[in-house]
């Protein structure tokens, strides 16, 4: 395959590849607010937040917090790319296309999870100090 560059966006750099990268993430983040499975975890997280607000723990805990909810939404963009990827090469049921979405699935489940263990730590520490 061929790449005419004629048809190749132009390559920006400095303040113009800040500002065209900020609009790429932008329209990244619409496309993400479509899906379900981000708007749930949008309030899952508000409520995490809500929640280590209130409780006593350290500065640290809350910046992990942070962390890990960020690395949800992004493995959530992860999978909602790989999602796209497939759906538009491979329309029709294939066991490869199934195996990289549940794949892709697995690592959100994952990020979940760690989200959900610093969750129970802070709180075990919260009611037995």
């Amino acid at each position: 395959m061929t790449h005419d560059i004629k048809y190749a966006p132009l390559k920006h750099t400095g303040l113009a590849h800040l500002w065209s990268a900020a609009g790429y993430s932008a329209g990244g983040l619409a496309r993400l607010a479509k899906e379900a499975a981000f708007r749930q975890e949008i309030l899952a997280g508000a409520g995490l937040a809500l929640a280590y607000g209130v409780m006593d723990v350290a500065t640290a805990i809350r910046l992990s917090a942070a962390v890990l909810f960020l690395l949800l939404v992004a493995m959530e963009a992860v999978n909602t790319a790989i999602e796209e990827i497939i759906d538009r090469i491979s329309p029709e049921l294939s066991e490869t296309g199934k195996h990289a979405k549940d794949l892709g699935s697995l690592a959100v489940f994952c990020l979940i999870s760690a989200n959900s263990i610093l969750l129970l730590y802070a709180l075990s520490i919260e009611f037995t100090t």
